[in-house]
Order: structure tokens, then C-alpha cells, then sequence
């Protein structure tokens, strides 16, 4: 281990989601979120290159978007006193209805559906507000033996939800990376998932009584008409991802179904609905 290691704290003035997925595709090592950034960590002196290419992504958003989007990005170099581990001390287990969402270095609840999930190595922990308000509406609106598929699946944290009470699950990322920690975490877990792959609910194999799409408003957008094509009549649709002042244009992409909850929280809001025939 090097004696010390570069530190880079990117702050976007906006659309954080979209700074998130686009550091995802050009840094392979974890990324650690915070409410109002995120922090890059590495031992090789290669956080400039990063820092620039981020820092380019926000001026070409404000191009195509026609209004200003920003972002600052500071690096510091500390020492090493094993960051991992200094990390996984603050991260807390969190509990959502009957889940409870736990590191492995924090041990299980009996009277809980205990959800084993690393952060630092996953691609989702429980923590931020898409999942909390996923996994409420996953327990309010599935039960055993409903067909689901989880579309973006990341860590696998909702499918294995949904696979806790005992519904029979597929789930699909078009990241081949998210494709191999889901399949580790439904083993931690001990659950199972009926079939998985890389790609989206365009390729799924049938159709399902829930389908569940924790993604961001644009794709979700984008997607609107598969999962009508892949939902069950009556069939229920679980959204989320979606920032509240985007809220309206997912709604209207997706006209041909009813709400039947919505679950905000913070600036998020994650919607149930129900499709139409």
C-alpha cells in the first residue's frame, strides 16, 4: 500500500444523476456519494485526467442544453490510513418497512428481511433516497410468487427484495459489471433470481405482474413503451430515479398507465402505477 493517495471531491451545480452515470463509465474504482458530491479515490496520480474529462462533460451539457451547468472538482492528496475501512465504519445499516440494509460488517436482524449489500463494492446500498422509497413501494406491491423483473438492476438490491418475499424474479443491466455483483449478492444472500442478462426489458423473455426501473427520468422515458409491452394486464410498474421537477415528464410518458402511489423523499419521488386495458 502506497503511503498516501489522491482524493477528488466533484460538486455539479446540477443534474447530479447524470455526473454520476458518466463518472460510472470513465472510473472503475468505487465512488462514494455524498448529499452534494461525490468522491473519486486512487493511488495512482491519474485524478487530472479525470477531473478534466468531468469538468468537460459539464460544459457539454450546458451546450445542449442551452442553460449553465457547472461543476468544481478539488483534489487533495492524503495519507493512507486505509481508506476502505475508514469508510466502512460510517456507513450504517439502514431499515425501510421490513428490510433492513445491512454491510457485512454489521450483523443481521431476526425479525427483519435482511438485505446483505457492501456499499463500497455495489452498485446501490439502500442509502439514497431511489432505493429507500423502491423498497417500500417493492413492499407495499409484491407478493409471493408474482412474476418480476428488475430493469438496471445495479447490486441487485431490489430484485433480492423482491426475491425475500418470495417472488420469482429476472433482472437485467446493460452494464456487464452490474450483471456479475448482482449475481454475488443474490449468492450472499441466499436467494434466488430466475434468469438474468445484460441488456434491457426490450430482450426479457416475458411478460411479468411487476416490473420495477430505478434508473433516471430520461430513460425512463425512453422505455416507457416496453414496459407496457412487457407488463401482465393490470400489471404494475414500480418507477423511480427521477428527480421531482422531471416528475411530470415521466408522467406523460407513460399515459397509458394509472398511479396508484407516489413515494417522495428529499428532492426524489419514486411512482407506482398500474396499466390500463
Amino acid at each position: 500500500m502506497n503511503a498516501y493517495y489522491f482524493e477528488l471531491t466533484v460538486t455539479p451545480s446540477d443534474l447530479p444523476e447524470l455526473f454520476l452515470d458518466f463518472i460510472n463509465e470513465i472510473f472503475l474504482d468505487p465512488v462514494e456519494e455524498r448529499e452534494k458530491s461525490f468522491i473519486l479515490r486512487s493511488e495512482d496520480d491519474d485524478l487530472q485526467d479525470i477531473s478534466w474529462a468531468i469538468e468537460s462533460f459539464a460544459q457539454a451539457l450546458s451546450e445542449n442544453l442551452g442553460k449553465p451547468v457547472t461543476v468544481r472538482c478539488s483534489i487533495e492528496q492524503l495519507s493512507n490510513e486505509d481508506w476502505i475501512k475508514k469508510y466502512q465504519e460510517g456507513v450504517e445499516p439502514v431499515e425501510v418497512g421490513s428490510f433492513y440494509i445491512h454491510p457485512s460488517w454489521h450483523e443481521a436482524k431476526a425479525d427483519k428481511n435482511n438485505i446483505l449489500i457492501d456499499p463500497a463494492l455495489a452498485f446501490g446500498s439502500g442509502h439514497h433516497p431511489t432505493t429507500a422509497t423502491c423498497l417500500k413501494a417493492i413492499e407495499n406491491h409484491i407478493s409471493a410468487g408474482q412474476s418480476v423483473v428488475d430493469v438496471g438492476c445495479g447490486s441487485g438490491i431490489l430484485g433480492i427484495a423482491a426475491a425475500k418475499l418470495q417472488a420469482v424474479v429476472d433482472l437485467c443491466d446493460t452494464d456487464e459489471e452490474a450483471i456479475l455483483n448482482t449475481k454475488e449478492n443474490f449468492e450472499k444472500n441466499g436467494v434466488e433470481f430466475h434468469s438474468i442478462w445484460q441488456g434491457s426489458i426490450n430482450t426479457a423473455p416475458q411478460s411479468y405482474n411487476v416490473v420495477i426501473a430505478n434508473i433516471v427520468a430520461d430513460v425512463l422515458t425512453f422505455i416507457a413503451s416496453d414496459i407496457y409491452k412487457k407488463l401482465e394486464d393490470n400489471g404494475i410498474v414500480i418507477l423511480s430515479g427521477i428527480l421531482d421537477k422531471y416528475e411530470e415528464k415521466v408522467l406523460r410518458s407513460y399515459k397509458k398507465f394509472e398511479l396508484v402511489e407516489r413515494l417522495p423523499q428529499d428532492e426524489w419521488v419514486s411512482l407506482v402505477m398500474k396499466k390500463q386495458v
